[in-house]
């Protein structure tokens, strides 16, 4: 699939011919039709699905809970807005965010021991069919490992398969120090190099995106993501879901895609 003609090319195509012409109506809903089918056939031949975590494996984004956690939620969150709509640069808003809270690893400890993952129903029942059916999971996120690694944990998804920020901090005090900034998703774009990364890896032809933001859009990049799903069924992030091969707001219709 040309990652240039995306789902966004293809329905404005459709809407401007049958526009255009009466009885475009029906023909707008056969190209459409015929567009999910290829996208449905890409997802059941891909040989490596990789998942975004916040707000699409789980329900809600975990830097924003952490910052909850630490009085500093508000915050927080509103870099986050701006992070998973592109509207600032993914590098920008992971500092302004960890700047803000600053987490101790003892705070971060104690963050995970009280708030177990909130996975989003059905995404237990569509990893273990994935697996069921020989395809690699990953996790790819701009969440921190120490947080995801978890979730990969409850999903059966080896910690291998998870690529994520990774925080330092003083070996001392506990007290944050920073961030590795060469992890793949520090970055604007990171999910893409960490696409091209995994099918290198695995020599997988064909590899499908599952996520809710611009960030998980970006990894549909030449090299990248051959198919990229937008999931909404957490927020509805519509200019992501625009340009989407596939829009989804529940698991299970990807789960049945796979029968």
């Amino acid at each position: 699939m040309a990652p240039t003609r995306s789902a966004r090319w293809r329905r404005t195509e459709a809407a401007r011919r049958g526009g255009a012409r009466g009885g475009g109506g029906s023909r707008n809903v056969t190209r459409m039709s015929g567009f999910k089918n290829a996208a449905v056939d890409l997802w059941k031949r891909a040989e490596v699905v990789c998942f975004d975590v916040d707000s699409t494996v789980c329900s809600s984004e975990g830097i924003d809970d952490l910052g909850d956690y630490l009085g500093k939620g508000e915050a927080v969150a509103e870099f986050t807005a701006k992070a998973m709509t592109g509207t600032m640069p993914f590098e920008e808003a992971l500092a302004a965010r960890l700047d803000i809270i600053r987490p101790s690893s003892g705070e971060i400890d104690k963050f995970l021991e009280s708030d177990a993952p909130k996975l989003t129903p059905g995404i237990a029942g569509l990893v273990a069919a994935l697996q069921g059916k020989g395809k690699a999971v990953y996790l790819v996120s701009g969440g921190f490992r120490v947080m995801i690694d978890p979730v990969a944990d409850e999903l059966r998804i080896p910690r291998e398969n998870v690529f994520a920020n990774t925080l330092f901090f003083d070996q001392g005090t506990g007290s944050y120090t920073g961030f590795d900034d060469t992890e793949f998703t520090s970055r604007a774009g990171g999910k893409a190099r960490a696409a091209r990364h995994i099918k290198e890896i695995t020599k997988a032809t064909t590899l499908a995106m599952v996520g809710d933001g611009a960030t998980d859009l970006e990894a549909r990049q030449p090299g990248g993501a051959d198919i990229f799903v937008g999931f909404g069924g957490i927020v509805k992030r519509e200019a992501v879901l625009d340009q989407a091969d596939w829009a989804v707001c529940d698991f299970e219709e990807l789960t049945r895609a796979l029968e």
